[in-house]
């Protein structure tokens, strides 16, 4: 049987904002951080990125464990990663590495700590601040520790980027581009019900998807084209999609921020010859890029007529045929019926914008499964 990387954990990087630092220093300290794999292997590897800082990161020990509940780990699972043979690594600055591969099986939709016990961490951190995932530091060494005595928690992933898994090359990854409702603002923390978790859930189920990997790319506050919070959409498709291990399907969910914080006649057409570039790119790679209309706002801070008019410009084009490859209308999954530029309010948050875990599974369960199992062009 031929096998090839596929990822089966990822999550955007960004350069930390201030306020989403860690509340105690990594260094010389421990970290354990839970991640939600959604391909099962028996032999991984964990790209670590310190992309967003100019100095230099050190890594005494990284270690990755079965996770049970809380900070906890199966101890008997417990192994330590190497770097081109050693078990430590210092990543430069504006860098990112991939461990060694390691045999560890690994079974889909199971948790996993990554611990790491750290030397020297910059003052710039390169990290993911939407996690909805708790995560444990620890003074001194206890990468080991089935447990830790009595850590400081954070709702941030720090330094982890993705986790790879060797599958058969019948298996590939969707890649999910988005912004906060991807990324899952409005879902259970630590529970893994953001529509692409719901999403990934489906396909192990169904026998003809198992082997699909569902990597969530979506940052809050994100924009496609200029300003908002991270790299825009533009700036890291070829990294954050792209350059995924085994990608084979994108869907792109991303572009309410731009209309909500912008003011310019321009900002529909704008995003249309973004998405362009965005399925150009795609197809010259030979993979499937889905898109997504952009969801309702009515009622938010995004609201306006303007506003409103660009959305339907640019659900407008996502919807016709010739452009994406198929589109995946999640706007009218979750829209009210009796007012479709709102969001039925059993699927609101409250801020007219975002959605609850219900919403959040009504978008899953509106995927249709048979585009992963459609051949690439």
């Amino acid at each position: 049987m031929t096998t090839h990387w596929v990822g089966s954990w990822a999550t955007g990087p960004q350069l930390t904002e201030q306020s989403n630092l860690p509340p105690t220093s990594l260094g010389n300290n421990t970290l354990r951080q839970i991640v939600h794999v959604t391909l099962s292997g028996a032999q991984i590897r964990v790209q670590l990125s310190n992309e967003f800082s100019s100095q230099p990161v050190t890594m005494n020990k990284v270690h990755v464990a079965l996770a049970t509940t809380g900070n906890a780990i199966d101890a008997g699972s417990d192994r330590e990663l190497t770097f081109s043979g050693m078990p430590n690594v210092t990543i430069p600055g504006n860098q990112a590495v991939y461990s060694d591969p390691l045999d560890f099986p690994l079974t889909a939709l199971t948790k996993i700590a990554i611990t790491i016990h750290f030397g020297s961490v910059p003052t710039d951190i390169t990290g993911h601040p939407g996690s909805r995932t708790t995560s444990f530091i620890q003074s001194g060494d206890a990468v080991s520790s089935a447990s830790l005595a009595s850590p400081t928690t954070t709702d941030h992933w720090y330094f982890i980027t993705r986790l790879d898994v060797m599958a058969p090359t019948t298996s590939a990854a969707v890649v999910v581009l988005g912004d906060s409702i991807t990324d899952g603002r409005g879902s259970t923390t630590n529970g893994n019900d953001r529509w692409p978790d719901a999403l990934a859930r489906r396909l192990q189920a169904n026998a003809a998807t198992a082997g699909v990997a569902v990597l969530n790319q979506g940052i809050g506050g994100n924009t496609v084209l200029t300003g908002g919070l991270g790299p825009t959409a533009t700036a890291r498709f070829e990294r954050d999609v792209l350059g995924q291990s085994g990608v084979k399907w994108i869907i792109v969910l991303e572009g309410v921020n731009d209309i909500g914080g912008s003011s310019s006649a321009s900002v529909a057409t704008d995003l249309i010859a973004a998405y362009q570039d965005f399925i150009d790119a795609a197809h010259e790679r030979g993979l499937l890029i889905y898109g997504v209309p952009i969801l309702p706002f009515g009622g938010s801070d995004y609201d306006s007529a303007a506003h409103e008019t660009a959305r339907t410009t640019v659900n407008d084009w996502i919807r016709m045929p010739g452009n994406f490859d198929a589109v995946i209308d999640l706007d009218a999954a979750v829209r009210d019926p009796a007012a479709p530029t709102t969001l039925l309010a059993a699927y609101d948050t409250g801020d007219n914008l975002h959605l609850n875990p219900a919403g959040y599974q009504e978008m899953a369960d509106s995927v249709d499964l048979a585009l992963f199992t459609t051949p690439t062009p």
